[in-house]
């Protein structure tokens, strides 16, 4: 393991917190280790680690007695809910396979999905109910369902399934990633690297869903491993708005949520953040370095990083974003890397078994020998950081066939203060393929001035670009956007 990440601990921390291989090994030890600490909140009530384990096994033994084979599909359909999340433990820890629905699947993908992942029960909130209607198979049962008895933990081979995810990135129909039990507790266990202490001192908020591997591992399995305070999140706009009252101390959120803050502290001061927030882990789409300036002036300190579904979330992660503040940090332990033309291969015991029933894809992602390709071009500088160039997938293929990578067209866009988001593609210009860009200002940088001076700094920056670039490179036609860029879940700009 790198001492990247070791020394991140104070000693007698790092070593209190074991690597677990499985989900019912990781409840039964934190339900011990910490069991009279804080746990879950739904913001009104908490319970502690003892409390949380006798749920977990209280809904261990409900979910046994629906007479389901161990290894069964069950999902879940909620919010970001204290209930959620002990579902979740719950279904791994009795040795079935949870998939976690996102909240905002429509009635007709959620009855294609039960079908696609074969689920064999759907546990439902209640205001989603009406959702599962024209499901037929599957046993539709509700979120607050538990035993007035205990079941223990199931004995679990850590190759087993645990858990499986939906996963397209920026483009593509979505894929169900298939995590180990192995694979989910390395990312969970490389969750618990963050600077200075880590055990009992923080209060995260699960802002990000629980049905992104992000969410999940980072903002809230990472949070339980350390013996935190988590709070429920079941409305994104009402939670932002209690920051204040809930004075978090770590926030786990998307470079979106990032500039979101940043213009609620400019409106109304940095006690907005609730004067206690010490961290800000960002990741799952590029961060400019503006918010790294941003929050760091704030004396928050900023960290992102870089992983993929298919390998349990957590790649790498970037503890020293001041100083590299375009890198995506160095590589989590358990891992093995190579540069193979340009395109980084990961290997190690993080890495997902593949897609759900999808052999052919599941080909094309890993190799013979257990390689993952991640389909992004990267490079290390001499200290062992990464750097992300493009993705192999949104190559543009210039005339003289030369390949160029839009990410590294927009990077120094994103070094601009005035700019929130901007995408490089090929377009059409007069009958001619060019290269394009679609740039979306950073509003409250321009301070009420009119549109034409905002459209006129956009120019001038495309213009500054291009006198860096070889003429072939050089964007030829601009847009600068009024509207919001479509999304990913993730907040991701999409490129479909």
């Amino acid at each position: 393991m790198s001492n990247y990440f070791y020394d991140m601990l104070p000693k007698e921390e790092f070593e209190r917190i074991p690597y677990l291989p499985t989900m019912g090994e990781f409840v039964n030890w934190f339900t011990a280790e910490y069991a009279d600490m804080p746990a879950l909140s739904d913001q009104t009530d908490t319970i502690t680690y003892a409390e949380l384990g006798k749920r977990v096994a209280r809904r261990r033994a409900f979910i046994n007695s629906l007479g389901l084979p161990k290894g069964a599909h069950i999902a879940i359909l909620d919010r970001n809910s204290r209930d959620a999340v002990e579902l979740f433990l719950a279904v791994t820890s009795a040795g079935y396979v949870a998939m976690l629905f996102p909240a905002s699947l429509p009635e007709m993908a959620v009855v294609g999905s039960c079908m696609k992942f074969d689920i064999a029960a759907l546990f439902v909130r209640e205001e989603f109910k009406p959702l599962t209607a024209k499901l037929q198979g599957v046993k539709v049962l509700s979120t607050g369902e538990m035993a007035d008895t205990e079941a223990p933990a199931a004995v679990i081979d850590p190759e087993s399934p645990a858990a499986i995810f939906f996963t397209g990135g920026t483009t593509g129909q979505p894929k169900g990633a298939v995590l180990s039990h192995r694979a989910l507790m390395r990312g969970n266990y490389n969750a618990i690297f963050k600077p200075g202490k880590v055990i009992g001192v923080h209060r995260y908020i699960g802002l990000l869903p629980l049905s992104h591997v992000f969410g999940l591992i980072a903002g809230t399995m990472g949070c339980l491993y350390t013996g935190n305070l988590w709070y429920a999140c079941e409305d994104m706009k009402a939670t932002v708005g209690k920051l204040p009252v809930l004075k978090p101390t770590i926030l786990v959120i998307v470079p979106g949520i990032c500039d979101i803050l940043a213009g609620l502290v400019k409106m109304y001061g940095p006690q907005f953040l609730g004067g206690g927030l010490r961290m800000i882990i960002s990741g799952a789409a590029n961060v400019p370095p503006r918010l790294v300036e941003t929050f760091s002036k704030l004396g928050v300190e900023f960290c992102f990083g870089y992983g993929l579904t298919e390998t349990a979330n957590l790649t790498s992660a970037n503890a020293d974003a001041v100083e590299k503040p375009t890198s995506i940090g160095r590589i989590y332990p358990g891992q093995e890397t190579k540069l193979v033309d340009g395109e980084l291969w990961v290997k190690g015991d993080n890495l997902f078994s593949g897609y759900y029933k999808d052999p052919e894809r599941t080909a094309e992602a890993l190799t013979e020998d257990g390689w993952l390709r991640t389909g992004d071009l990267c490079h290390f500088d001499e200290e062992g950081f990464l750097y992300i160039n493009g993705r192999i997938k949104n190559l543009i293929i210039l005339s003289n066939g030369e390949n160029v990578s839009p990410e590294s067209l927009e990077e120094p866009f994103y070094a601009d203060p005035c700019v929130r988001d901007a995408m490089v593609k090929e377009d059409d210009l007069n009958g001619n393929s060019v290269i394009a860009i679609e740039i979306l200002p950073l509003m409250p940088a321009f301070d009420g001035k009119p549109w034409e001076e905002v459209e006129a700094y956009m120019k001038a920056l495309v213009d500054k670009v291009n006198a860096t670039l070889p003429s072939t490179h050089q964007i030829r036609k601009v847009t600068v956007r009024t509207e919001d860029f479509k999304r990913t879940g993730s907040m991701k700009v999409s490129r479909v």
